[in-house]
């Protein structure tokens, strides 16, 4: 299996993790609510659901992150930048994935010692009592990932710069190094 390959299953494998959380949170959501709804009959909603979808959301916008990174998902304001020439397109493409790459590496970097201080601190969420470091670091693993998949695609942009290859559309990705 190739480099690209091997990120690209990588990120892939994450948003797959970030759509099963998303998919548990919304059902717990749907019982809470019904839960709620029901309560005159003899339903309940869910204890900390509100504490649960705090957590998952977040570790699914993180678990997001390197499969938009490699699918080139981001948004991009291309009205001016469609009629310039590939090579200066080129030269964009990889000022903003560096852009982006430091971006993730700092959200990374500030995640790391928020996820530190939850671990010194042993801040627990109100009504389930978990540590909340937990989640921090779920997001910290889903954050690293993100950045080691930023650092291939600014390797990426820089394989299409020398190669004077043209720029991949939205979703083709990557997988050249």
């Amino acid at each position: 299996m190739s480099l690209g390959g091997a990120v690209r299953g990588l990120a892939k494998g994450l948003a797959i993790i970030g759509g099963v959380a998303l998919v548990v949170i919304t059902i717990i959501t749907a019982i809470s609510i019904t839960g709620r709804a029901f309560i005159w009959a003899g339903l309940r909603p869910v204890p900390g659901d509100f504490e649960l979808v705090e957590a998952g959301v977040g570790f699914a916008v993180f678990a997001f992150l390197p499969w938009c990174q490699i699918n080139r998902g981001h948004a991009t304001v291309d009205i001016f930048t469609s009629f310039l020439p590939d090579q200066v397109n080129r030269h964009i493409d990889i000022a903003a994935e560096v852009l982006m790459t430091v971006a993730i590496t700092l959200i990374a970097w500030r995640l790391w010692f928020g996820l530190q201080d939850k671990i010194r601190y042993g801040e627990t969420t109100f009504i389930l009592q978990f540590p909340v470091w937990w989640a921090f670091a779920a997001c910290m693993v889903a954050a690293a990932i993100a950045v080691l998949v930023s650092f291939y695609m600014v390797g990426e942009r820089l394989v299409e710069l020398r190669a004077k290859t043209p720029t991949p559309k939205l979703g083709e990705g990557g997988g050249s190094l």
